[in-house]
């Protein structure tokens, strides 16, 4: 099979189909045989894995995935590449395509379809818009994930990892640490894909805790706190709470659990810690 990761015969590809980007997917195919090599090395792909790849485009890393994991579920969401895909993936029969949105697909069952249940990798290169509903969609639905190794704009990889009082902190960096420890293991130029976005992008892996690093009373009240604190970040913390409308959290509550805490009221979100957010979080509750 054609190594897709070559420029030369991806462009005969899309030239055989006729294939026009779609802007609304945010389509970018890489074409760096190297670039490629090294991600399914990052991701730790092994014989015994079960990968998830969400949105495969013409196949380029599948291929990669396909020689190294023992069976990899492709989900992708343009009807105008699947018959793209069973041609260039035409030799591998450890694969299945399915053509849906991949925040509609029942992971969970899929999980269980075709790995028994067990935790399965992630691989992913995805348009920088839907980037944060992927990844907060496959933590919060618990489904059995080992890591995910998703190529993403570099500045949002850098946000997934900074700590509290910096700019870029914020709700992704805390619920992906929450849930994952996140580290960036390949940057790539934008000249590796085609067409060649307006950003350079970022490797990231997301490695699953096996336990989660704070214990919290309710995760979905912690979240929705976090969220009202980084939606209004210039305005205090206890302000930007009151101004979210959270049932049953009054204002008094967000006061007397900051003086619990020993945190004065004028401080804001960005200042705190995750354990900080778990424990405002089970005072206020």
């Amino acid at each position: 099979m054609a190594d897709l990761g070559n420029l030369s015969n991806t462009l005969k590809v899309l030239e055989k189909y006729n294939f026009n980007f779609q802007k609304k997917y945010g389509q970018n195919f890489l074409i760096d045989s190297n670039i490629l090599e090294s991600i399914a090395d990052k991701a730790g792909i092994t014989k015994d894995d079960c990968v998830l790849e969400i949105g495969p485009g013409i196949g380029t890393m599948t291929q990669y995935l396909c020689e190294k994991a023992r069976f990899v579920i492709a989900v992708e969401i343009d009807k105008n590449l699947i018959p793209i895909l069973n041609d260039t993936l035409s030799e591998y029969d450890n694969k299945t395509i399915i053509n849906k949105d991949v925040l509609k697909v029942d992971i969970n069952a899929l999980c269980d379809e075709y790995n028994g249940g067990k935790p399965i990798k992630v691989v992913a290169n995805l348009p920088y818009y839907i980037t944060t509903p992927i990844i907060m969609g496959l933590f919060e639905s618990h489904v059995p994930l080992d890591s995910i190794t998703v190529m993403v704009q570099k500045e949002v990889a850098d946000r997934m990892k900074v700590g509290p009082g910096t700019k870029d902190y914020g709700a992704l960096s805390l619920a992906v640490q929450y849930y994952a420890h996140p580290e960036t293991v390949l940057n790539v130029s934008a000249n590796c894909f085609i067409p060649k976005p307006n950003v350079d992008s970022a490797v990231i892996k997301l490695t699953l805790h096996k336990d989660n690093p704070v214990s919290v009373r309710d995760e979905a009240l912690m979240f929705a706190l976090i969220r009202a604190a980084f939606n209004q970040r210039r305005k205090t913390l206890v302000n930007s709470i009151s101004n979210a409308g959270l049932q049953g959290i009054a204002k008094e509550n967000v006061v007397n659990a900051l003086e619990k805490m020993e945190l004065p009221q004028t401080i804001r979100g960005e200042a705190l810690t995750l354990e900080q957010f778990a424990r405002l979080s089970d005072l206020v509750k």
